[in-house]
């Protein structure tokens, strides 16, 4: 299961993808997928396993652009994305 972090700022979406490496947690970026019906936007994805790391990761921060978790999954062959937890 892999978990997006969604932002509408580029600026913070890309502090965070640094912050979670710097502890030790494999993310990235990209654009936020349109099933997330956020609009636009940049998002940092990694696996679900490191959710409670990346949250407290995020809860050190202020981030004004965070729209919040999402549970990115395929079923089918098509993408579902899902708020999470």
């Amino acid at each position: 299961m892999m978990i997006l972090a969604v932002f509408r700022a580029r600026a913070q979406s890309l502090d965070y993808a640094e912050r979670l490496q710097r502890y030790g947690v494999m993310a990235s970026t990209m654009p936020t997928p349109k099933e997330a019906k956020i609009g636009c936007g940049l998002c940092v994805r990694f696996d679900g396993r490191y959710y409670p790391r990346a949250n407290a990761i995020l809860k050190t921060a202020r981030y004004s652009s965070f729209k919040g978790f999402y549970k990115m999954d395929f079923i089918g062959g098509r993408m579902s994305v899902t708020p999470y937890p």
